[in-house]
């Protein structure tokens, strides 16, 4: 009785099939485009068959042996149970199989290139050396499962759960990883070359020796990740390694590009910070001053605390001030300056030019004096008007700014004291 009879027989049990392989071993069974949806097949020895574009949404393959059966372009989608399954060496080409069961199931050497297993769990599945390059693997759950060694270039794992699993030396390259949670799972060894990384979550996960050559790596969750020794070089290239996946991207830029280094070196001998009041008398005298500055080759970075503070101020000022050549802090008039100026100078080792207006009505507030004994910070500039500040600028503020500067490179990495 050849295979195809046996399809209605099969909806109603596995004994059915198990006699009939018994009594035609050597045959491989052909279902090619066989409809078996719903057909209880728990625990029977497809093993080789083809199942070539055969519909089995529904089905129970729970235990079933699948080993190297043709299931390209099959469906296997909602409510198909292939729980324990063993697929080692099956062609799953294009297989549809979106919300399908493949919990524990055995899928090592299996080729599942192209297939669609959106939602689909394989949670503690064995999926080594297994072929997933292109497979679309949205918002599956991958937990616990074994990848080590598997194909899946450009794949789509975005949403996908892989906590705890093993992707140990797996080709991830051009696969998109975004939002995926990879917790605890062990990279090691792995190929993440041009991956796309945007908010995925490595907290925990193994890192150790992988290629990152090319990444794009946006707002990753990294906390007591292991970064140790990735490879931020092509194949073929000399190595270098790294052990920072989000400065990866920034060092090998620092390396390759000219121009970012050149950006890099001026910003850093360039940028001069300026902080003062924002009434309009006082941002008249900054304006002027900024003015100038541009005149003599720097680039001013004017801060303004007077707008409204819909981010930390704090934070941005100090990130402005470690970029900086040097800082010029207006203290006339002072508001949020005393707060932000009191900040800066303990933490950031860069000149502080300080500036008041010459007045008998107008001192320094007191606390500025204690901040005095850091010896970045220069002794206060007293100027009449505008006019007369930037007539002077460059013999009293500029010169002496960049000659302790000087000073402060030279003494890079040792000890200051008062």
């Amino acid at each position: 009785m050849a295979a195809q009879e046996h399809f209605e027989r099969l909806k109603q049990g596995v004994q059915t099939w198990n006699t009939w392989r018994q009594e035609h071993q050597g045959i491989r069974p052909d279902f090619t485009g066989a409809n078996l949806m719903g057909a209880n097949l728990m625990g029977a020895d497809l093993m080789g068959a083809d199942l070539n574009s055969a519909f089995l949404s529904g089905a129970n393959l729970s235990g079933t042996n699948l080993s190297g059966a043709n299931l390209t372009r099959a469906h296997l989608i909602r409510g198909v149970n292939l729980t324990g399954a063993i697929l080692s060496g099956a062609i799953l080409r294009n297989a549809y199989a979106v919300l399908a069961n493949f919990k524990s199931a055995v899928l090592r050497d299996a080729d599942l290139s192209g297939a669609i297993l959106s939602g689909a769990n394989l949670s503690g599945a064995i999926l080594r050396s297994a072929n997933l390059s292109g497979a679309n693997l949205s918002g599956a759950n991958l937990s616990g499962a074994d990848l080590s060694g598997a194909n899946l270039t450009v794949s789509h794992l975005n949403g996908a759960h892989l906590s705890g699993a093993v992707l140990r030396d797996a080709d991830l390259n051009g696969a998109i990883l975004s939002g995926a949670i990879l917790s605890g799972a062990d990279l090691s060894g792995a190929d993440l070359r041009r991956a796309i990384l945007i908010g995925t979550i490595f907290e925990r996960a193994n890192l150790t020796g992988a290629s990152i050559y090319g990444i794009s790596a946006w707002n990753l969750q990294l906390k007591d990740a292991n970064q140790c020794d990735l490879v931020i070089t092509d194949k073929g290239k000399p190595i270098i390694t790294v052990d920072n996946l989000e400065m990866a991207q920034f060092i090998y830029l620092l390396l390759n590009n000219e121009r970012i280094r050149q950006v890099i070196d001026t910003i850093t001998s360039k940028v001069v910070l300026i902080l003062g009041r924002f009434t309009p008398e006082r941002k008249a005298v900054l304006d002027a001053l900024r003015e100038e500055l541009r005149k003599q080759d720097y680039l001013p970075v004017l801060f303004d605390f007077e707008k409204p503070k819909d981010r930390d101020f704090t934070e941005t000022v100090s990130t402005l001030a470690h970029l900086a050549r040097f800082i010029i802090a207006d203290l006339t008039e002072p508001n949020s300056i005393p707060h932000e100026v009191a900040t800066i100078i303990p933490q950031c080792k860069v000149p502080l030019q300080p500036l008041l207006i010459q007045s008998a009505a107008i001192r320094e507030y007191s606390m500025f004096r204690d901040l005095t004994l850091y010896p970045w910070v220069l002794p206060i500039f007293r100027y009449q008007d505008t006019m007369s500040l930037l007539a002077s600028l460059k013999e009293h503020v500029i010169f002496p700014a960049e000659q302790k500067a000087q000073e402060l490179a030279k003494l890079k990495g040792g000890e200051y004291s008062s």
